[in-house]
């Protein structure tokens, strides 16, 4: 089989797309013939080797949507030919209150990333692909909709009436919470940093649209909601917003963040959580469970996907480059082919 392998840290030219051995499966995994996969920022992080280094070599990828080709000799749960998306957190962890510490193609380095032609997961990570979407379209969900899923919905919660924040409104994330925000009755703020991927925001159903480039969020946070702020604030720039995202939080209102894209160290005047009671909670991805209920409501049709570009898997580092960039509306996805 072929994959998108990288020996050493560096820009995209150290992705290789080589022949590497085929997967087996143990007793308890499948292998997985992977029709299309996604890039996620974690794939540029784990190539750059920051902000932490991963196992040399490496193949990336935490997203994938294929065809069950192999299983285990206990696997009783799936079939070959069964079509699959794979939740990409630790399984040993995969528990309705349970906390995930690794994520598949990125530092759980048991096993290899979904950019290849095929893979081993584990079984329970397996979860039915819903049967309204194709393979592409599949492979763009399964990582931002848990997290996101778990940050509105299990972390935050948001409720029917609230104003929620969305900063990057349309990245991978971003474009889920506006969805997930709509099915809860809440009204997204889309922040986005041009007018062309704010009129996407406002295609999924943002309310209030907001460039970051040409307007000063703060004015325009305070023209939609006058001081009273935001009800819930969905972070993940990190060092470049959570300052401010502290600050356009309503009184006793949740800023929930599940990232850093931007560096780690925010200045927070921490005068703003304790005199308006603002709680500050962390979320990182989501339990199966929770993907699976997720994933209920994109066979409902009520989440969509949204997808930026298809490329060849050979061609990831172009894809990279564009997401480091910030050069794409929603999710660019990859093919083997």
């Amino acid at each position: 089989m072929k994959a998108l392998v990288f020996e050493e840290y560096g820009g995209p030219e150290v992705l290789q797309w080589k022949d590497i051995d085929d997967p087996k499966a143990g007793p308890n995994d499948v292998v997985i013939e992977v029709k299309a996969t996604a890039i996620n920022y974690n794939d540029v992080w784990g190539r750059r080797g920051a902000p932490m280094e991963v196992e040399l070599p490496h193949i990336s990828g935490s997203d994938a949507s294929g065809v069950v080709v192999d299983k285990g000799s206990e696997v009783t749960s799936h079939s070959i030919g069964d079509e699959v998306v794979v939740h990409c957190g630790r399984p040993a962890f995969n528990n309705r209150t349970g906390q995930e510490c690794n994520i598949w193609g990125y530092d759980w380095p048991a096993l290899d990333g979904a950019h290849g032609q095929y893979v081993r997961v584990p079984a329970e990570n397996a979860v039915p692909k819903p049967t309204n979407l194709t393979h592409e379209e599949a492979a763009s969900f399964p990582l931002v909709l848990v997290t996101t899923w778990r940050k509105l919905v299990e972390k935050a919660p948001v409720k029917p009436g609230d104003h929620v924040l969305i900063w990057g409104a349309a990245g991978g994330l971003g474009v889920m919470a506006i969805q997930i925000a709509r099915l809860f009755q809440a009204h997204p703020i889309a922040v986005a940093s041009s007018d062309e991927k704010l009129e996407l925001c406002k295609d999924l159903g943002a309310e209030f649209l907001i460039n970051r480039k040409t307007q000063d969020v703060r004015q325009e946070m305070r023209n939609i909601v006058g001081r009273r702020g935001a009800e819930v604030v969905f972070e993940h720039p990190g060092q470049a917003t959570m300052g401010l995202s502290v600050q356009l939080c309503s009184w006793g209102g949740t800023v929930v963040t599940s990232g850093a894209t931007s560096g780690y160290d925010a200045n927070i005047d921490l005068r703003h959580i304790f005199f308006r009671q603002v709680k500050l909670v962390g979320s990182t991805l989501g339990t199966v469970h929770q993907l699976q209920d997720a994933l209920d409501q994109v066979q409902a049709g009520h989440i969509k996907p949204v997808i930026d570009r298809v490329l060849p898997m050979k061609d990831a580092g172009q894809g990279q480059t564009l997401l480091e960039t910030e050069e794409v509306a929603g999710k660019v996805i990859l093919v083997p082919d």
